[in-house]
């Protein structure tokens, strides 16, 4: 039995069980003890009570959705970017490769994607736009609420947690994952995306179930992959590779991934995704002495609106 008050062990069956925090609780100072322990050691938890609903959650993926299946070509193409390294507007399935950015593989992302961030957005519609804004509004806010609490657990001093997360440069991204064709089937390519660090302060995931009940997201935990469900009223927390950095690799950034279901899986394996990652303001520098002291390999955590300094 679950013997921390404020903490609630996650639905999944295997050990470690991914712990469940309430956000109001730990405004108010409890579970500090137990939310350091998850930082040090794992760097993921669920969050409760955020301030966001499953139905505030609902319209942006409706408005997604309804793009992804409904807009021509021509819609498509007029909101997708073409600045190299810039996440913006549309991004077509498996234009991408996460495997090709951490030199792990060659294959594809199983995903297609829309993404906004605090300038330059594209949009297709008046309605998609103020949809979108208000929902990145809403979100950010948690992620700024979230990540000013785990530095502060952490003993982060107030000025340079402030210093951390002044003039951010987050990004929102709606992935949909499609149930998989048989080309990229667990016997064929055992990955959706391949194994990665994320270039952020912390990343927000709102995600749906796969109707089958395959449960795609795992991290990565010593020697073994833990599935990471959806869990109905929650937001899932990962800490970003930024955070172990600022904390002298105190928190630990989870590297996590996403897995293909098996051919027997493959119906019923579609599933959706809103990520917000809080990214540092651009320019953010770190050492990449440091980054290698913390475990990090420069090509997994990425490069983007950072500078290294030896």
């Amino acid at each position: 039995p679950n013997k921390m008050t404020c903490m609630v062990e996650g639905n999944t069956n295997r050990v470690p069980k991914v712990p469940i925090f309430s956000l109001p609780e730990l405004r108010a100072g409890r579970c500090a003890a137990e939310l350091k322990h998850c930082l040090t050691e794992h760097g993921v938890f669920y969050l409760r009570h955020s301030g966001l609903s499953e139905t505030d959650h609902e319209p942006v993926r409706g408005a997604t959705l309804d793009f992804f299946h409904n807009a021509s070509v021509e819609e498509r193409l007029k909101v997708s970017n073409r600045v190299p390294g810039m996440r913006r507007g549309y991004t077509q399935l498996e234009s991408e490769s996460t495997a090709r950015v951490t030199g792990s593989g060659d294959f594809s992302d199983y995903s297609e994607c829309y993404s906004m961030g605090n300038h330059d957005n594209l949009f297709p519609s008046d309605h998609f736009q103020a949809v979108w804004t208000s929902y990145f509004a809403s979100i950010n806010l948690v992620a700024l609420d979230i990540a000013d609490l785990i530095l502060s657990v952490m003993d982060v001093e107030e000025a340079e947690r402030k210093a951390v997360l002044a003039d951010c440069d987050p990004v929102l991204r709606f992935r949909n994952y499609p149930a998989v064709d048989e080309t990229r089937c667990a016997e064929k390519e055992p990955l959706r995306m391949a194994s990665h660090y994320d270039l952020s302060i912390v990343t927000l995931i709102h995600q749906t179930p796969c109707a089958n009940g395959f449960v795609s997201l795992q991290y990565e935990h010593g020697s073994e992959q833990v599935p990471l469900p959806a869990i109905p009223d929650t937001l899932l927390v990962m800490c970003g590779s930024v955070a172990t950095l600022v904390t002298d690799g105190g928190i630990k950034a989870p590297k996590h991934q996403v897995v293909a279901p098996s051919a027997r899986e493959q119906v019923g394996s579609a599933r959706t995704s809103a990520v917000f990652f809080l990214r540092p303001r651009p320019g953010f520098e770190f050492s990449t002495v440091a980054a290698k002291k913390c475990g990090f390999d420069i090509c997994e955590i990425g490069r983007a609106s950072c500078r290294e300094r030896v």
